[in-house]
């Protein structure tokens, strides 16, 4: 993990090359501006707090601004660093989590606390970049690994990253959680009564809800895994029971 600023200054001088470096070959303001801003949109996801990766983001067309090299640059361009925003982060999505990746050894050692046979379907309910699906595969490398996601780039990069995985564009509290002998969340607290409400509705008895950091309170935890300070995994067994 980099010492902040330094995610943002280096962000910032990735989209400055970009543009300059586009410039140079010959390419128009308007075009280079819009690559740099996107070569800059998804290292700014990476900010570890929403205020970050808004100035992870904004850093670059403010400075470009402040230079005085955007005369050239059209009014309705100052538009797309908003709509590069909205695009990772939709709107119907701001009441979940925002994008904090899983690290890395946070599920180490789940597939002895939750054991599953070979085949299980599990699934990433807001799986991001898939930082949580690929800690999932390592834990259950015979599993059939699904991811969901609602934003469109994030979909596509994910399924990218994961190739073991099948990631698809989907609205995880309007998706169907029955089929899954696993869900894995990385939500926020607020979130997890929706989230236990859904699972006792649609989950079949035996299979689990695992939790990155937050208790469901008011439900009794079948196992807890603490593999990293400060994340541990609550896990819940169907049927879930109330404390």
């Amino acid at each position: 993990m980099l010492i902040w600023p330094l995610p943002a200054l280096l962000t910032w001088a990735l989209a400055w090359g970009v543009f300059l470096g586009l410039r140079a070959s010959g390419l128009g303001a308007v075009a280079a501006f819009v690559l740099a801003l996107l070569a800059s949109g998804l290292p700014a996801w990476t900010g570890r707090t929403p205020w970050r990766r808004v100035f992870m983001l904004g850093g670059f067309p403010l400075s470009l601004l402040a230079s005085g090299a955007a005369g050239s640059l059209p009014g309705w361009v100052w538009l797309l660093p908003l709509a590069l925003l909205l695009a990772l982060y939709p709107l119907n999505t701001w009441r979940d989590a925002p994008l904090f990746p899983t690290p890395a050894s946070a599920l180490k050692g789940l597939a002895l606390k939750a054991p599953l046979p070979d085949g299980a379907q599990v699934v990433d309910a807001g799986c991001g970049l898939g930082a949580g699906l690929k800690a999932l595969h390592g834990e259950y490398p015979r599993a059939q690994l699904h991811g969901l996601e609602w934003s469109w780039p994030l979909t596509l990069l994910c399924a990218l990253r994961c190739r073991f995985a099948r990631v698809r564009r989907a609205d995880i509290w309007a998706a169907d959680w029955s089929g899954y002998d696993l869900v894995y969340l990385f939500q926020r607290p607020e979130s997890m009564a929706r989230a236990m409400d859904k699972a006792a509705a649609e989950l079949t008895p035996g299979a689990w809800l695992a939790s990155l950091e937050f208790e469901a309170v008011g439900w009794r935890p079948k196992a807890r895994l603490a593999s990293v300070a400060g994340k541990p995994v609550w896990l819940y067994q169907a049927p879930f029971q109330r404390r």
